[in-house]
């Protein structure tokens, strides 16, 4: 079983900063993940592409190397669009409760084969699949399992491009 090694914040929960990247294909779908957690087997969810920030990192460039580690997909820093959302979550995962707050960026990218090269060890256990949804269908299907909750209902505005208002959530509690 993994174990979940984020620094710990001074409530003693495992917290740390992520960038994460909401990429639409030239069709206007978007590429989800879909994973679960090892403590619990039977729950899973779907998700955007991203991870934490690692050391004098900052989000935009931890997003293009989480893109390239988790998809093969190469961006560059100036093909991110945002940060359109900054969200904080707390969330269960591998039998502890752990905080993130994320930095969310749009991109487009070519919907070619995704590669698992860059996966690390935790990711290939709990990454289940990756692809491309069409808003619609992925609303209608994933039936609620997604975080955040309102990623689908902000894919769509952000599919035509982005106003430049940057949406805040706090104190987001998922499952």
């Amino acid at each position: 079983m993994s174990t979940l090694d984020w620094p710990l914040d001074a409530d003693g929960y495992p917290h740390r900063e992520a960038a994460r990247v909401l990429l639409f294909d030239d069709e206007g779908r978007v590429l989800l993940a879909k994973g679960h957690d090892e403590d619990q087997p039977e729950r899973f969810w779907w998700f955007t592409i991203g991870g934490g920030i690692e050391e004098a990192e900052d989000p935009r460039s931890a997003a293009v190397r989480e893109v390239f580690e988790e998809t093969g997909i190469e961006l560059a820093p100036d093909d991110l669009v945002g940060p359109v959302l900054y969200r904080s979550a707390e969330f269960d995962f591998l039998a502890v409760t752990a905080r993130q707050d994320e930095w969310f960026f749009i991109a487009q990218a070519p919907s070619t084969a995704l590669s698992r090269d860059g996966w690390t060890e935790l990711e290939r256990t709990v990454i289940d699949a990756q692809a491309w949804w069409d808003i619609d269908e992925a609303a209608a299907q994933i039936n609620g399992e997604i975080y955040p909750a309102q990623i689908l209902e902000y894919a769509r505005r952000w599919r035509e491009g982005w106003d430049g208002h940057m949406i805040r959530l706090s104190d987001a509690r998922e499952p």
